[in-house]
């Protein structure tokens, strides 16, 4: 009996110290946005005597004010159509290809998966040139199209790495067996049968590719010349002064611009959890 009470005590603290290292680290990665959000709430003056305090009154006329600056909504509606456009066709593509190369085993299907993967290996700013002549050449410079036809090759890699490993490893071939059996072709086996089952992983690949879609700068700082098609973060640095940056200026358009996919990230994380649960169910 002594033993087992000094075990669960033994436990016990060690859940206390765990959930305090969690703590303090949350805080820690919770600092900056934090300090973020604090200061687009206070003067130029005040965030810079007083950075970590609250503010003394709270003043929302720099949302007002970086709002107009940026043209929000429009360039909300360009980031946001490049985004989702994007993430659909390489969705699409990678979920079909990695279907074929898990389920069709072959030596071919087996090269084009590494040729694929060795994308992961070559940085973009290599093509960058190439990529620039492509574009232009098919007069899809300053267009909002040549910026997806761009993300939905480039942002197809990963996913399709990680849709092939979950469908090798998750969803049992019976199913298809089955449903061949029944008469199902091959495109209603994968649209009506596996796709559903990809919701876990599909929600994952959804959200890293939208992050690193709607945070990327380079490209649309590049194919993107006319303000009309200007994306949140070129809104952004277009208001950073050629010898000074307004910080206290700039903080609202941060915020406004991380909002959006802070929200679409808390509206995802559910599926991904619910999917996780259900593996470790499975299993």
């Amino acid at each position: 009996m002594n033993n087992s009470g000094f075990l669960r005590d033994n436990l016990k603290l060690r859940q206390i110290l765990l959930g305090i290292t969690l703590w303090a680290i949350a805080v820690v990665f919770m600092l900056p946005v934090y300090y973020l959000i604090v200061s687009t709430l206070k003067g130029a003056e005040e965030v810079t005597l007083y950075p970590f305090a609250l503010p003394k009154t709270l003043n929302i006329s720099k949302y007002i004010t970086a709002w107009n600056k940026m043209s929000y909504p429009r360039a909300f509606f360009n980031t946001f159509t490049i985004t989702s456009l994007s993430v659909l066709f390489s969705t699409l593509i990678a979920s079909v290809a990695a279907y074929s190369i898990a389920r069709h085993k072959s030596r071919f299907n087996k090269f084009v998966f590494f040729l694929v993967l060795s994308g992961i290996m070559i940085p973009g700013q290599v093509s960058l040139v190439s990529l620039y002549n492509i574009v232009r050449r098919l007069g899809l410079m300053d267009n909002i199209l040549g910026l997806v036809v761009i993300y939905s090759g480039s942002s197809t890699v990963l996913p399709l790495f990680l849709i092939k490993n979950f469908i090798s490893t998750t969803i049992p071939i019976e199913l298809e067996e089955a449903a061949k059996i029944d008469g199902c072709s091959l495109y209603k086996t994968f649209f009506s049968i596996v796709f559903p089952l990809l919701r876990p992983i599909i929600a994952t690949v959804i959200i890293i590719t939208a992050l690193g879609i709607w945070n990327d700068y380079l490209n649309p700082m590049l194919f993107l010349q006319s303000r009309k098609n200007a994306t949140i973060l070129l809104e952004i640095n277009r208001n950073i002064g050629q010898f000074a940056v307004d910080w206290s200026g700039m903080f609202p358009m941060l915020v406004l611009g991380i909002a959006p996919l802070s929200l679409f990230y808390l509206f995802m994380q559910k599926y991904v959890i619910s999917g996780v649960v259900a593996g470790a169910v499975k299993g």
